[in-house]
């Protein structure tokens, strides 16, 4: 039994937003669940039609590239990839070859660094519908509404030596695409699709192992559970004597496991040549920094830069770097709070604004879907009520409740005070008055809290919470609830 070093490589396609498609100006949606209605003779191949490059597609891969350390380009062109599928209309497809747009970049991950050997643009394919399984018919049916459709795809060198590292680096490719706004990237909808180049080689060789690609997979999950098991299967055919075959495999999510499709095709079986139809791109170094000055803060570096300037833990960033929305409205909130505190009482209000947008905003938002999230709530009203809470004008019951109400109907936090019977209980006399009554109804707790159980004090405070239905801060009743016990405990009546 031998030991084996893994080698994993990446090929990454990612469908790009923009409104049109790469090459016509049909309509750029391959969600839309109408069979064949955003074609046109260019997207489906039909003689003597001329395509034309979308040039927002080309300037999203430069800026993608951009944002990765790659080297643009100064000359680029497409080429025409040769291969026969029933969903591919012309009986080729546009892609790049030797000239890609993008090369040479690197993505650190974690502590992991992969680098990255090339960007380059195509169009998707179209997709079949095989009915005969489920519907009983003999035949398939093709959809051509993706074909054309812009198609970015990224190559990593062999670099990684996990599922667990490739799952990480799909998904930090993940947030940048949406970052940089050129593609929603969700995995579920094909918007993002992962394939794995896996291969093992001995301990102290150099020479790498031979090379089995897993196509088509749909999730992280899939992403790193694949390559764990082909890893696991290339080790048991080498240990048992054999070689490992060069194929094409498929995952299987059901049985967690890789099937045989077929034997990899080489770059030379695709017969590629220049499209002859298409002139070569130029790019001119102001146009590349020009896009260069457009690439917003990336995620690595704006997670960092919210834990050093708002003092947040690892968690907390986290969230706020991954979620961009919510990142962004923090921000906004905190920008609100005020500029006359103190560096302390700011400090302490970000603190309060970073536990109730990541715990119970960030509660109230899930299961709202990425095109429909609204946070309902405007920045100004939403640090109004942090301030309220920092003021001790509200207590953490009655904040949660405003803020239910607020997202509901985004209301004003002092306006809501008042009704809903969400009113602060902060009169001393009648703190006093409803404390009274608990002390006389719960005889044991008082007894056990003069014998030194603590535990019975937080008892009785939360008797006082329910009362008040949360609407007394509970630094208040316990003050309120140890000066009485400590009286009554020196033999002073404190009934009414």
């Amino acid at each position: 039994m031998a030991n084996y070093i893994p080698t994993v490589g990446l090929e990454i396609h990612a469908e790009l937003k923009t409104q049109s498609k790469m090459f016509c100006s049909c309509k750029n949606d391959p969600l839309e669940r109408k069979p064949n209605v955003n074609i046109c003779p260019i997207c489906i191949g039909h003689p003597g039609t001329l395509p034309v490059p979308n040039e927002a597609a080309i300037t999203m891969v430069v800026k993608t590239g951009l944002a990765l350390n790659c080297t643009i380009a100064q000359y680029s062109k497409f080429d025409r990839k040769n291969y026969f599928y029933p969903d591919l209309p012309k009986g080729y497809q546009i892609s790049q070859y030797d000239l890609p747009l993008c090369e040479n970049g690197v993505l650190k991950v974690g502590d992991k660094e992969v680098r990255i050997r090339r960007i380059h643009l195509e169009e998707d394919t179209g997709r079949s519908q095989h009915l005969a399984a489920k519907e009983g018919a003999d035949y398939s049916l093709v959809d051509f509404n993706r074909a054309g459709v812009p198609l970015m795809e990224l190559v990593t060198e062999p670099d990684i030596q996990s599922g667990k590292e490739a799952s990480a680096f799909a998904q930090e490719l993940q947030l940048i695409l949406r970052y940089l706004g050129v593609s929603d990237a969700d995995m579920e909808k094909g918007q993002m699709r992962v394939e794995a180049n896996i291969s093992i080689r001995p301990e102290r060789t150099e020479k790498l192992g031979t090379k089995v690609e897993v196509k088509n997979l749909n999730s992280f999950r899939s992403v790193q559970n694949a390559i764990a098991f082909e890893i696991k299967r290339q080790t048991q055919v080498l240990d048992a004597g054999k070689e490992v075959s060069q194929e094409t495999r498929g995952w299987n999510e059901t049985k967690q496991e890789t099937f045989s499709q077929r034997e990899k095709e080489s770059a030379h079986d695709y017969r590629y040549f220049p499209e002859p139809d298409i002139p070569p791109l130029t790019f001119t170094p102001a146009f590349i920094e020009k896009l260069r000055l457009e690439v917003p803060e990336l995620p690595q570096t704006k997670k960092l830069r919210l834990q050093k300037e708002y003092n947040l833990g690892e968690t907390e960033a986290n969230l706020l770097t991954k979620d961009r929305d919510l990142g962004e409205y923090f921000e906004q909130v905190v920008s609100e709070l005020g500029s006359r505190l103190s560096e302390e009482e700011l400090a302490k209000r970000v603190k309060l604004a970073t536990n109730y947008i990541v715990s119970d905003l960030q509660g109230l938002l899930q299961g709202m879907s990425v095109e429909n999230k609204n946070f309902r709530i405007t920045a100004e009203k939403f640090a109004d009520l942090i301030n309220l809470i920092a003021e001790s004008k509200v207590s953490s019951p009655v904040a949660k409740a405003l803020l239910k109400k607020m997202f509901e109907g985004g209301a004003d936090p002092h306006q809501l005070l008042g009704s809903e019977g969400l009113t602060q209980v902060s009169d001393t006399a009648e703190i006093e008055r409803i404390a009274k009554e608990i002390i006389e109804k719960n005889p044991k707790a008082v007894e056990d809290y003069k014998r030194g159980k603590q535990q019975s004090l937080q008892f009785l405070i939360g008797q006082i919470m329910a009362q008040t239905r949360g609407t007394t801060r509970p630094d208040l009743a316990k003050q309120v609830l140890a000066r009485l016990l400590t009286a009554k405990q020196k033999g002073d009546r404190i009934g009414g």
